[in-house]
């Protein structure tokens, strides 16, 4: 008991109860009994030895009542202990008022304890009634042994059994109460978990979007700044068409910042261009009015059909990006390397989307290892390509410079004749 916790008011207030229940009883047993013409009570007026000795009893009981949360088998034996010791001091009449406060410490300790862990406490517990009040009969001479064992039984049914399965029946309300509160928590926190993903993805999508769109631009408008530098003093002419270039560039970016603003937004509209294989002709023309040196080359099965034919809007717009990447790395880590695009729509099951530079004599010796290092662009591009199932390639190129290759699996297979010639379209 000293190392239960200590009772709380609810607990005090409950044995208090099933102390006063016990009492009131013991005051109008007595009256009962009379009004009932019986001559034999066995509980005397209030005052008398007998009933102060009964007094003693339930208060003695109502003390472990009152620790029956922390310490439920400890109360429950020493309610029946102190029943089967009062059994053979206390009359018939006296001794059924120690059975309320047993009923209740088996009612409270079948809705603490699980059941399945604790039978040997209330097995043992009935033992100790039918024990007392076996002890009880025979003492005031009322029955033969089989006599009161018979009568013992129904009385431990009444005070054992029938708490024991009340508390039962709460008991399991309770725990289904706790299961439902637990499976809305998991539900919850599964919930939480989706959603924190789903924004995990976008953060991630608007970080690729987001760069791609100030990398490409920007890294325009830092060539053609330096050839502005260059030009103002030698070719006034130039540098103001360097200048015009500069201002186009920023303003692209200011428009497709704002779009991307947009989408984010719940009254957002989107009126951008779809981005697609066709596109990248219109991306090589800008990087090259930018001072790239690139070469389109763009090889197309003879069958008269849309570029990319059979690619998905998603997939040809991670094409679209790949370039872009590409052509914004190589003008930043191999500046004045000649570029090349190639598109390669011949195949039956795939398209493949290349992007090859070759490093300048002017160029610094760790120039390609720098492009190796770049961080966030090639992880974009890695994730974009999973994501449509495509098939990314990056490295040095058989020149000395670097290679960004993506294949790019069709939805549908498009009927190409292996026999015809390809027919290739070269831009400079």
């Amino acid at each position: 008991m000293t190392s239960a916790r200590p009772p709380q008011s609810i607990d005090v207030a409950i044995a208090a109860g099933t102390w006063t229940f016990a009492f009131g009883l013991l005051l109008v047993a007595p009256l009962l009994e009379a009004a009932d013409g019986g001559t034999s009570v066995d509980i005397g007026l209030a005052g008398a030895s007998d009933w102060w000795l009964t007094v003693l009893v339930i208060s003695l009981q109502a003390v472990p009542l009152a620790w029956a949360r922390g310490a439920p088998r400890g109360a429950l034996l020493m309610v029946c202990v102190v029943s089967v010791l009062a059994s053979s001091v206390l009359g018939e009449a006296a001794f059924s008022l120690t059975r309320p406060a047993v009923a209740v410490a088996v009612f409270r300790a079948g809705v603490t304890l699980p059941l399945r862990n604790s039978r040997v406490w209330f097995a043992a517990a009935a033992v100790l009634v039918a024990a007392g009040d076996v002890v009880n009969k025979l003492v005031m001479g009322h029955s033969s042994v089989l006599g009161a064992l018979s009568l013992a039984a129904p009385q431990t049914i009444a005070v054992v059994v029938a708490p024991l399965l009340l508390a039962s029946v709460f008991a399991a309300r309770r725990e289904a109460r706790e299961a439902h509160a637990g499976e809305m928590a998991a539900l919850a926190r599964e919930r939480d978990a989706l959603v924190a993903a789903a924004v995990s993805r976008e953060r991630a999508a608007m970080a690729r979007e987001l760069h791609d769109i100030a990398a490409h631009h920007l890294s325009g408008i830092a060539v053609m700044a330096a050839a502005v530098d260059r030009q103002i003093d030698t070719d006034p002419d130039a540098a103001r068409r360097s200048v015009r270039a500069v201002r186009l560039q920023s303003k692209t970016v200011l428009d497709d910042v704002r779009r991307l603003v947009g989408l984010l937004r719940e009254d957002g509209d989107d009126n951008r261009k779809a981005q697609t294989l066709a596109s990248i002709r219109d991306l090589i023309d800008d990087r090259r009015a930018a001072g790239l040196p690139v070469e389109a080359v763009t090889l197309s099965a003879p069958t008269g059909g849309q570029l990319g034919t059979g690619v998905g809007p998603l997939a040809q717009l991670v094409a679209y990006r790949m370039v872009q990447e590409s052509l914004t790395n190589a003008a930043v880590h191999a500046a004045g390397a000649q570029c090349r695009v190639e598109i390669d729509d011949r195949l039956v099951a795939t398209v493949t989307v290349s992007v090859t530079n070759d490093r300048p004599p002017t160029a610094a010796h760790h120039a390609v290892a720098d492009a190796e290092r770049a961080g966030f662009g090639l992880r974009g591009m890695q994730e974009r390509a999973e994501l449509v199932a495509a098939t990314l390639r990056h490295g040095s190129s058989a020149g000395g410079g670097w290679a960004v290759v993506l294949t790019i699996p069709r939805d549908n297979s498009v009927e190409i004749a292996p026999d015809e010639p390809a027919e290739a379209k070269v831009a400079r």
